[in-house]
């Protein structure tokens, strides 16, 4: 295949295959909500939230209106709040860091492990040296992310944590359906916190998350703060909150979608070792899983000279095949979070996966012949990028 061949393209993330291969259970799980006029918090929800506490591990889960929610309902939940330090990866999504500074709290960046892209205890434990040292914000919380799938370091991290007086609130948006030595992602810390968005591994038709937590009166705390901070009725108001229901009919779309979620699990595991073996020794950096880990393949993200993405995109954009940077700007360097003082180079291994990560389409019905194609585009791409 050369980049003059009239080609089609293929889908970054074919949810439309999915849909297809559901259709029948999808068309009357969503009828049955529409018909019983319970449109918000209907019997679906709870029954979703039941299972997928059954699923995560854990005793409670509280369903919310999107992955964004979940974690600043863990934040009111704590009363996390102004003069507290929150630690954050800086290579991540922003609402990670954003959640915190809407609650008046201050994120801290950490850098990244260059092999798992995600929160590096080392650098987790100097950042809330140098906070303690300066004296001037309280060291609170810390939120790993379960980046691109991949479970974070649970027991490097919760050493840390628990040495210095930290509650962990793992930001598993993109990691469910992860392991970590036996534990699903979503339970790796005192409060877990995913995301439904459609391109997720268990995505939902429209925004959608939960709070995953063993503290039944915390679980409390994040019901009543999830309808505007609700007591006894739904009139009287106890707490501050928000208005963060996960409607009827995304909770049916997800209880389907949740049943067919261990198989679509599976496929993606197929897919990334596919990957593996078609581009082993041929990319300068594959995904790498560390042993006792598994990822829910979120997404496969390879890494390529920084100077050489672009052309390398483009090429295999001519190609039909699409591609996709997560994340080309570090949290720290945010003009949001310039008051903050970030620079470039301070966290040189986020600064660098970011300016080299690219990621292949990924989905759980990629098939062998399309992945092939893509491999073939991908090399192609580097070839041609590199004369």
């Amino acid at each position: 295949m050369t980049s003059q061949e009239k080609v089609d393209s293929l889908p970054f993330i074919d949810l439309r295959k999915q849909f297809l291969r559901l259709e029948p259970a999808l068309r009357e799980a969503l009828l049955a909500a529409a018909g019983s006029a319970q449109y918000i918090l209907g019997p679906q929800v709870r029954r979703l939230e039941e299972a997928l506490a059954e699923y995560v591990g854990v005793r409670e889960c509280v369903a919310c209106a999107n992955g964004t929610d979940a974690l600043m309902l863990a934040l009111l939940a704590w009363d996390v709040g102004p003069g507290e330090a929150v630690f954050c990866p800086a290579f991540t999504f922003f609402s990670t860091a954003e959640v915190v500074a809407l609650r008046g709290a201050t994120p801290i960046f950490v850098d990244v492990n260059p092999v798992t892209f995600n929160i590096d205890p080392a650098s987790l434990e100097e950042m809330i040296g140098r906070v303690q040292r300066e004296g001037l914000l309280v060291p609170r919380a810390v939120i790993p992310v379960d980046l691109f799938g991949l479970p974070y370091d649970y027991e490097a991290v919760a050493r840390i944590a628990d040495r210095h007086g930290l509650v962990i609130l793992e930001d598993a948006a993109q990691g469910f359906g992860g392991v970590y030595g036996g534990r699903k992602a979503g339970s790796l810390g005192q409060v877990g916190a995913t995301s439904f968005f459609p391109a997720k591994p268990l995505g939902c038709y429209g925004d959608g998350g939960a709070v995953f937590t063993n503290n039944v009166e915390l679980a409390d705390v994040i019901r009543s703060s999830r309808a505007h901070g609700t007591g006894g009725h739904r009139y009287e108001h106890i707490r501050l909150g928000l208005n963060s229901r996960l409607d009827t009919l995304q909770a049916a779309v997800l209880l389907v979608k949740l049943d067919a979620f261990p198989a679509e699990l599976d496929a993606r595991q197929e897919v990334a070792l596919r990957y593996e073996r078609a581009l082993a020794g041929l990319v300068p950096s594959a995904p790498a899983v560390p042993g006792g880990l598994l990822s829910a393949w979120a997404q496969y993200t390879v890494r390529v000279p920084a100077e050489r993405r672009a052309a390398i995109m483009e090429h295999m954009r001519g190609l039909g095949v699409p591609t996709m940077v997560y994340y080309p700007k570090c949290l720290h360097l945010q003009p949001v979070f310039a008051s903050l003082g970030g620079r470039p180079g301070q966290l040189p291994q986020a600064e660098k996966a970011a300016s080299e990560v690219m990621s292949l389409p990924m989905h759980p019905y990629l098939g062998p012949a399309d992945q092939d194609r893509v491999v073939a585009a991908l090399l192609e791409a580097l070839e041609v990028a590199g004369r």
